[in-house]
């Protein structure tokens, strides 16, 4: 009678551990799930940033005729952009993608910074109902990629404590939970601050 006992206080130690595991585990991959869904609220608003980004261009274009330059650039820039960000759509969280899409994105940052410095000196440019309108909706998304990047890198980190705390690290460890990177988009101080100015 003992051992049939023992062997149901076992049975029961060995029950309790699995459940234990397997919460541990459904916990790491509910935390590996929140940081892709935050992902997917960036390409949301990148892609709507890249939709804006050949209507300024076109609306600039008749104005900055001696500005081609520029306007080349910011398109280049547009292109490798949407390049770094469907290599983060393919693996959010992995540190070369992330990498490759905040380095992007601070290139563009900059094209268009100086694509809105070089409008300045075109008063008819800055007065165009089309210019005003893009340039309104353009800070409104950049205002929108800000907050939706912080929720990410919110959820990263939420995600990377998870994985790295005993005894989670056990079985992230075991099953591949690998650590994510966060989304840093490298410019000027000012640049990583806030939003680029495009108001006219």
């Amino acid at each position: 009678m003992s051992s049939l006992l023992i062997l149901l206080v076992f049975a029961g130690v060995i029950v309790v551990a699995l459940m234990w595991g397997v919460g541990i585990y459904n916990g790491l991959i509910s935390a590996r799930n929140a940081f892709k869904n935050a992902f997917a609220q960036i390409d949301v608003q990148l892609q709507r940033r890249f939709d804006l980004i050949p209507n300024l261009v076109e609306t600039a274009k008749g104005y900055l005729t001696h500005e081609r330059e520029t306007l080349e650039a910011v398109i280049a820039a547009r292109s490798a952009a949407m390049s770094g960000l469907s290599a983060a759509k393919a693996s959010p969280g992995d540190p070369a993608a992330m990498a490759e899409l905040g380095q992007s994105q601070g290139l563009l940052n900059g094209a268009l910074g100086r694509l809105m410095m070089v409008a300045e000196a075109y008063p008819d440019l800055k007065a165009n109902q089309n210019m005003m309108q893009l340039t309104e909706e353009l800070t409104s998304t950049e205002n929108r990629v800000a907050f939706a990047r912080q929720a990410y890198n919110d959820s990263v980190m939420a995600y990377n404590i998870k994985r790295e705390v005993f005894p989670s690290n056990i079985l992230a460890g075991m099953f591949n939970f690998d650590a994510a990177a966060l989304l840093e988009i490298p410019a000027d101080k000012a640049e990583v601050r806030e939003a680029p100015k495009v108001q006219f």
